[in-house]
């Protein structure tokens, strides 16, 4: 995913930065999740933890994912684009369902680590994680 050069340009470079930090931020965030589930908590009412505020930061960071995505692809200099769109547009689905889960959680008075549990066990995080996972090792092997 260079440009015909052979080298990456400034676009490209910032593209790539783009989608990196958008991953970390999920990634990050299921890692603290796994951490905050195996602590036993009933709730985070009344307590200085920052469940939500990594629960909102996922939730940004899955907003419009798919679009975001897919000009990164352009900017990427992706020639042909259907191979991208039909993937992209699992990822956006994907997304989209972990995202609903997930402010379903939000939603709740109360979060405990159970919650988180079951939230880390869906299937619709999981398989948005392997997604990421997916783009994450195309962008490795396209970029260096």
């Amino acid at each position: 995913m260079s440009d015909s050069s052979g080298g990456a340009t400034s676009g490209q470079h910032s593209a790539r930065e783009q989608i990196k930090a958008r991953s970390n931020t999920i990634e990050e965030a299921y890692e603290f999740f796994l951490a905050y589930a195996s602590q036993g908590l009933p709730s985070d009412v009344n307590t200085s933890h920052p469940i939500r505020d990594h629960l909102r930061r996922v939730d940004e960071a899955l907003t419009g994912i798919g679009d975001f995505m897919m000009e990164s692809a352009r900017r990427l200099g992706v020639q042909n684009d259907a191979p991208y769109r039909a993937f992209l547009d699992v990822l956006d689905r994907d997304a989209r369902d972990a995202q609903a889960a997930l402010r379903l959680v939000l939603a709740q008075p109360a979060i405990g680590s159970q919650m988180i549990d079951n939230l880390n066990a869906s299937i619709h995080l999981r398989a948005l994680l392997t997604d990421l996972f997916l783009i994450d090792e195309i962008l490795t092997i396209s970029g260096e």
